[in-house]
This record gives C-alpha cells, sequence and structure tokens, in this order.
C-alpha cells in the first residue's frame, strides 16, 4: 500500500484544518469484482447486468484547443524547492507518483526537504492517451441542467440494489438517492456521472444479487487502507467525487498534463481532450494498470455505460462553462464594516481536497477563554458579500446566487461554509450585501476550529483564486473582496496572502500574528 509522506518544512510549517470531509490524499485502490484473480482487475463491471444498445448514440463532441505537446526528445528536469513545499506536492504537480519521484531522487531521509533543494524529475511521457471523448465539462461539472435532472425518480426506477440502499450521514439515515444529491452538491459533481460509475464499479442500478464488498465499497471493490475510512456509500462517493474533481481541475487549472499507472506506464494526457474526460480518465486510473484502464477509457468502457442510461452526453452539453473573459462581480469582505477578523487561510479546494483552489479563509474576532474548545460558534456573523438569493442552506453550508435565480447551478456563486445551524440565513431569502448569512462555527465538512470558508463558482464549477498553470487563452478572474486581491503560493495549499494597494496580509493560523488581521 501507497505510503503517504508527511514532509517536514525547514522553513514553514504550519498546522492546516481541512475546508471539507476528511477525504485522504492517497490515491488508492479501485473497484475490483469477487472474486478476481489475484492481481488482476476486471476491465468491465456492469455489462452483464444490464442490456446496452446494439448501437450507442451518435455523438459529436466540440473540439477543443489542442494542447502543445512536448519536444521531441525532451529530457528530464529540475526543480528548486521553494519554501513550504512537501514532496508529494510536488509530485502532484508534476503529474508524476511519489514513488517515481523518490525513485530518480534518492534522498537520505525522503520526510525532509530544504529550501533550495534541487530535485530531478522523471523525463517527460511522449505517447499520449486515447483522444476518445467520454464526457463534456458538463457532464462532470453540476452545472446548468443538472438540477432538472430528479435523482430520486430516477433511482426508483431501477431495478437494482439502489433503490433500497441507505446510508447515516452525520447521525442521518439517508436513502442512497439523498447521499447522491448530496454528495453533487457538495463537491459540485453532476449526479448522473456517480450513479453511472455506481452502475459500472459495482451494478448498483441493476442487480440485487452483490457482494458485501460491492455493498460496502461499491467503488472501490475492496476494503479501504488503513488508517482510511470510506465504508459506506457516502464516503465513496466522496472519494470518487474528490477524484473526479482532481483530475478535472488538476488538468484545467494547475497543471497536471501526465497520467501513471501501477504497473509504471507513463502518458501525457491526450492533447485534445477536454476536462471532463480528463477527470473522468483520472479516476479510472487509480492504481489501475494500463490496458485494463485503455479498454475502460474507450467506446466499449465506461462510455458505453453512461450512454445505456443517460443517452448521448454531449447531445446538450454547455460549452464552454466559463466563458472567455468572464469577470468577478463586485463583491465585499465577508463580515461587517468595523470589525476586525483575520485571514487564516490562503487558496485550498473550495470541497474537498481535489477541487479547484478556490476558497480562502477567515476567523472572527471573538476572544475564546483559556481552555476553551476551538470549535465553538462564534458571536460575529458572516456576512453577504453582495445581493443575491440563499440558493441552499444546511448542514453548514450557505451557498448565494448572485443571478437570483434560486438554481446554484447557474451563474455566480458563492459557498460559506462551517456556517451554524441556529442564526443561519434560509433558502429562497433575498439578501443585500452585510446581511446576517449566518455564525461561523465547525458545522458542516471538516473542520479543527472555528472559521468562515468561503468560495466561488461559475455555472458550477469551481473558479480558483489564481491560475498560475493556465493554458494560453485560458484565464480566471482574480478573486477580490472589498477591494483586497487573493493571491496564493504556486503548488501550496493555504499559503498566500492578499493586497489592496500597497497593504499586504499574510495568512497565518491563528489571532497572534500581527499581519494577518483585516478590517474595513
Amino acid at each position: 500500500m501507497r505510503r503517504l509522506f508527511q514532509m517536514t518544512l525547514l522553513v514553514l510549517l504550519v498546522g492546516l484544518a481541512a475546508c471539507s470531509r476528511n477525504q485522504p490524499e492517497v490515491i488508492v485502490i479501485t473497484a475490483t469484482f469477487a472474486p478476481p484473480e489475484a492481481g488482476t482487475v476486471p476491465t468491465t463491471t456492469a455489462e452483464t447486468a444490464i442490456n446496452p444498445p446494439s448501437q450507442l448514440p451518435a455523438t459529436s463532441p466540440t473540439p477543443d484547443p489542442t494542447r502543445p505537446a512536448p519536444e521531441a526528445g525532451s529530457a528530464a528536469k529540475e526543480y528548486v524547492v521553494q519554501p513550504g513545499d512537501t514532496l508529494f506536492a510536488i509530485a502532484q504537480a508534476n503529474g508524476v507518483s511519489l514513488e517515481s519521484l523518490l525513485a530518480v531522487n534518492p534522498l537520505a531521509d525522503p520526510n525532509v526537504l530544504a529550501v533550495g533543494q534541487v530535485l530531478n524529475l522523471p523525463a517527460p511521457p511522449s505517447a499520449e492517451t486515447a483522444a476518445f471523448k467520454i464526457l463534456p465539462d458538463s457532464r462532470l461539472v453540476r452545472g446548468p441542467g443538472s438540477s432538472a435532472f430528479d435523482i430520486a425518480a430516477f433511482v426508483n426506477q431501477q431495478p437494482g440494489y439502489i433503490r433500497t440502499a441507505f446510508d447515516t450521514v452525520d447521525d442521518q439515515v439517508l436513502t442512497a438517492a439523498q447521499v447522491v444529491e448530496q454528495v453533487s452538491l457538495e463537491f459540485s459533481v453532476d449526479p448522473r456521472l456517480l450513479l453511472a460509475l455506481l452502475e459500472y464499479r459495482a451494478g448498483w442500478l441493476s442487480r440485487t444479487d452483490l457482494a458485501e464488498t460491492q455493498v460496502v465499497y461499491p467503488m472501490e471493490g475492496q476494503p479501504s487502507p488503513p488508517g482510511f475510512d470510506r465504508k459506506g456509500l457516502y464516503r465513496q462517493l466522496a472519494w470518487t467525487a474528490n477524484q473526479l474533481n482532481r483530475g478535472y481541475y488538476g488538468w484545467r487549472y494547475n497543471g497536471l498534463t501526465n497520467i501513471e499507472f501501477r504497473d509504471g506506464t507513463r502518458l501525457r494526457y491526450g492533447s485534445g481532450l477536454n476536462a471532463g474526460t480528463v477527470g473522468v480518465q483520472f479516476f479510472l486510473s487509480q492504481n489501475m494498470d494500463y490496458p485494463s484502464w485503455a479498454q475502460q477509457v474507450g467506446e466499449d468502457g465506461f462510455y458505453r455505460t453512461y450512454a445505456t442510461y443517460f443517452g448521448d452526453p454531449f447531445a446538450d452539453g454547455i460549452d464552454p462553462l466559463v466563458p472567455p473573459g468572464l469577470q468577478q462581480p463586485p463583491m465585499t469582505l465577508p463580515f461587517p464594516q468595523g470589525q476586525t477578523w483575520f485571514f487564516t487561510g490562503g487558496h485550498h479546494g473550495g470541497w474537498g481536497s481535489g477541487s479547484a483552489w478556490a476558497a480562502v479563509d477567515f476567523a472572527p474576532p471573538d476572544e475564546r477563554p483559556d481552555g476553551s474548545p476551538a470549535c465553538y460558534v462564534s458571536a460575529y456573523y458572516a456576512s453577504a458579500v453582495a445581493p443575491g438569493v440563499i440558493a441552499r442552506s444546511g448542514g453548514g453550508s450557505v451557498v448565494l446566487d448572485l443571478d437570483m435565480d434560486g438554481n446554484e447551478a447557474t451563474g455566480w456563486t458563492v459557498l460559506y461554509l462551517h456556517i451554524a445551524s441556529e442564526g443561519r440565513a434560509t433558502a429562497g431569502t433575498a439578501v443585500q450585501p452585510g446581511d446576517v448569512i449566518g455564525y461561523p462555527s465547525c458545522e458542516g465538512g471538516f473542520s479543527t476550529g472555528t472559521h468562515l470558508h468561503i468560495a466561488r463558482r461559475y455555472n458550477g464549477e469551481w473558479i480558483p483564486v489564481q491560475c498560475d498553470a493556465c493554458q494560453p487563452g485560458l484565464e480566471t478572474p482574480p478573486f477580490v473582496l472589498g477591494g483586497w486581491t487573493m493571491v496564493g503560493y504556486t503548488n501550496q495549499e493555504y499559503q498566500g496572502y492578499m493586497v489592496n494597494g500597497n497593504e499586504r496580509r499574510n495568512a497565518e493560523q491563528g489571532r497572534l500574528a500581527p499581519d494577518n488581521r483585516v478590517s474595513w
């Protein structure tokens, strides 16, 4: 089992509170079916459980701009360690596994990095992945059209196990349809993709005679590795959505160019692919050998299962989700005037570590008595950053919809996370800048201390704070709150600063650092 190294930094080390349910960073095993031969992974899953059409729907995906291929004979490159770097982040940013990075860097102690240290990077692969497009971006992202799909009605029409399945999430018993909806909303992943993967991996839509591992671990097919509890439908789908997002946003915004398999095969993503296809390719590659994966990403692989249930995914796709030249509407700081809050977290995942680094964190000005718990309900409220209507409120989240149609899958939306139940703005409420959204706490997702997590989306797509690794022609609007522009350090989650003219505030944990205090 792959080991997750906890890297010790010599110049910068901070403890960070995650802003989503605890989804581990380790990439682990895919689903298998009992009883496979030792060391093999089946190349198909639900094909014998459903009756696929004899002919797939005719599909005409919109061409995407071709990305430049590496120069012929490209040699291995070097990387100079920067303050705040970790070996895992360096590997992830360069599309290699931790093992591959360590193979070309015989480190005396792989748990320690020094600023200025030179690391070798494996030579970039010259071969590309298959060019077949599986999904448009708008069928991976929970964007326009996603909310019109009735999850409960669809599930009730299926003859398989999914009709009677349930899971307990945050002490509430939810049906399978409710779990799919919750994961879809939280991670902003289209529910049809999650349902199709449940069928492809474990036959949940069509079968009732499932093995125990298919019931408990439908997406992985076997128990999660030690230390990572992903038992049950919610955790399995949350892990899946996080990996889909990791591929989608990593390729679209973070410079992810390569894919690596458990047998050591390394490829470049096809130069003409789109982010939605890359997201699916990435998920299907987890701990997979290349021959098995190659079948799954072709026309007769996962695409056939998806098309069987939901038709041609490109027939009504929205292209592009984020139009060129998109501008952010004016937004204020997310707390009232006259108060001093603390900028505690630079750019990090909107929901889960795999999504775009769309969020920043602020802590309220409460003075906690010594010995009191780190999680409490603040007496200071978070406020609306712009006019809008509350599209969703619950589970620690409040979603502010700026186009006021009440649909969080269209237009600009702002996510507030870790908002306490009491005093929280309710769905359907129209608000103006400065109006009460709710009171910061640890509620919702995963948090080790009271704070406000705030992030942006457009048409359901998480919009990163910045886009250092974007391809030419792809730009994202800066994240500006009350005249303060958010800036993140490249490849360093939670690290960054905010600037307003000549003033600067650094992201620092706690309330003791003088340079993270913000007021207006």
